[in-house]
């Protein structure tokens, strides 16, 4: 038993080192300042058991790191410029023209008019939409090409399909021809000449605008609106002959780059591949919006089984004897040869085999190029007349055209089409030894793909297109003359134009040359066309 001196000593020593371990807390406070009232409140809802006790006399435990600063908000990219020619379509064409129509239109108070004019406005927006991709972004393959033309393409059925449904509309029948008619004008976009279909649209217009005018009996209001639909296509014409005289031209170079770059531009002198612009496009965030949300934390990864992990690993270390225990998957087994495996959510596990159920396989479909011939057509479909898989016929006439109609030859063999009076637009397409004689044409006759080919004109037509095809014969009449022949991956082409002072049907034939010199003259390449003679 101890002492009662030795007792008095040992609690004289513990409280000297209470009040030094009260002081050396009091002055830790002192120096960190004041605990917030918040994180008082949480310390003191915190369970007990959560709070180790700390020995007497040892230092205090240090306070936790202040939580670390917002991450500062990225400024907004600057917008891009809009290119000089975008601005010029908006100025001239849109809001000039295009607007101001509709307005015309829907002071009318005709529902079906209001209507289509709404249907050119959507029009003229999808070729700004197709003109600010071109001068964007690098020309695309032929899908995504013909998916972009596609967009334009779509506007033009649509006009067209809704005058269809206001036919019995007879008090407005005139008006509504007369904004389907110009519709196909927007084909420009795609053409080398794109003079050429703007004026040929312009002529259909006219040619029923001064019916309209007839049938209004001059009224003011009728009469000026629709002048401002023919006055779309002079301000169109002038906005082609000043930025795509020969086409629309995809940007192969960025002529200036804005600093920072945009999501639409790249750090290199080059245009943007059409398909990291349309995913940037859909993917932009509205112009003044707030940024996008940061994205969720990632989900915690569920536990591995026992022996997951090293289960994977050691399957991984085997190499090529990993797709031994692989098995072959039947055919019946496979989704996309069997709808009804796609059209379920769960695939069995195991299908037996015809072979193996003792059933006759399925013998496979041909292709399509080994299928039956397919029956002919020749029908009219809307304003388009639809000859197809005609074989061997010596006289298919195609009578009471009409101006805004076209005529389309696919797949015909050995055969001979007539075409009497005006129509808008004659396509050959993948035709074999295929004759056409056509009266007049408004903007253009159209071969591709169609050797042997034949085509007489005894009226008029403005532009003769052939593309990847050898061996034919052009007739021109004196009135057409003036057309504009455009050749590409062709040979053997002739046209034969009337001989001056001889009778009617006498005709010289020249040939359409085919081999081009092309030479570099002060840094510029000249190309010549190369003439045998002797």
């Amino acid at each position: 038993m101890a002492t009662p001196a030795t007792g008095l000593h040992s609690l004289a020593t513990i409280i000297k080192r209470l009040e030094a371990a009260t002081s050396r807390i009091e002055d830790i406070v002192a120096t960190q300042g004041t605990i917030l009232p918040q994180a008082a409140a949480d310390s003191a809802s915190a369970p007990a058991q959560a709070q180790p006790k700390a020995p007497a006399g040892a230092p205090a435990p240090p306070p936790p790191p202040p939580p670390p600063p917002p991450p500062p908000v990225a400024a907004a990219a600057p917008a891009q410029e809009t290119p000089q020619s975008i601005t010029a379509f908006d100025e001239k064409v849109i809001d000039a023209k295009v607007k101001k129509f509709v307005e015309l239109s829907n002071g009318l108070g005709a529902a079906s008019i209001a209507e289509l004019a709404g249907l050119v406005e959507k029009q003229y927006t999808a070729v700004r939409a197709f003109l600010l991709t071109a001068a964007t972004c690098q020309k695309p393959d032929e899908k995504a090409f013909a998916g972009v033309v596609d967009q334009v393409g779509d506007t033009v059925g649509a006009i067209s399909k809704a005058r269809d449904s206001h036919r019995k509309d007879a008090k407005w029948s005139t008006y509504l021809t007369m904004i389907a008619e110009g519709a196909p004008g927007v084909g420009w976009i795609i053409n080398p000449k794109p003079l050429g279909v703007v004026d040929g649209t312009k002529e259909s217009v006219v040619y029923y605008l001064n019916k309209v005018i007839k049938e209004c009996d001059k009224n003011p209001q009728h009469t000026e609106w629709a002048r401002s639909y023919s006055s779309i296509f002079d301000a169109l014409r002038d906005y082609v002959k000043e930025y795509h005289l020969t086409g629309v031209v995809w940007n192969a170079k960025v002529t200036s780059l804005p600093t920072p770059p945009t999501p639409f531009t790249n750090n290199h002198l080059q245009g943007i591949p059409y398909d990291q612009y349309k995913a940037q496009s859909s993917s932009a965030p509205a112009a003044g919006g707030p940024p996008p949300p940061p994205p969720p934390p990632p989900p915690k990864a569920a536990p591995a089984p026992a022996g997951g992990a090293a289960a994977v690993f050691a399957e991984l270390n085997k190499g090529e004897d990993i797709t031994k225990t692989l098995r072959k998957v039947d055919k019946s087994e496979m989704t996309h040869k069997n709808p009804a495996l796609r059209a379920g959510s769960v695939v069995p596990a195991s299908v037996a085999s015809p072979a193996a159920a003792g059933k006759k396989p399925v013998r496979p479909a041909k292709p399509s190029a080994l299928a039956g011939k397919k029956p002919p057509k020749f029908v009219l479909d809307a304003n388009k007349w639809l000859i197809e898989y005609q074989e061997n016929e010596s006289s298919l006439v195609v009578e009471n055209v009409e101006i805004n109609q076209s005529v389309n030859i696919f797949g015909c063999k050995n055969s001979t089409i007539i075409i009497k009076g005006k129509v808008n637009a004659v396509t050959i397409f993948n035709s074999v030894k295929t004759s056409v004689l056509v009266e007049s044409v408004v903007s253009s006759v159209s071969v591709t793909s169609s050797p042997s080919f034949a085509i007489q004109v005894t009226g008029t037509a403005p532009m003769i297109q052939i593309d990847s095809t050898d061996s034919g014969q052009i007739y021109l009449s004196k009135d057409s003359l003036h057309a504009e022949i455009t050749t590409a991956k062709c040979s053997a082409i002739n046209v034969s134009i009337p001989v001056p002072g001889e009778e009617e049907g006498v005709f010289a034939e020249q040939p359409v040359p085919e081999m081009l010199k092309t030479v570099v003259k002060d840094g510029k390449l000249v190309t010549s066309i190369v003439e045998h003679s002797g």
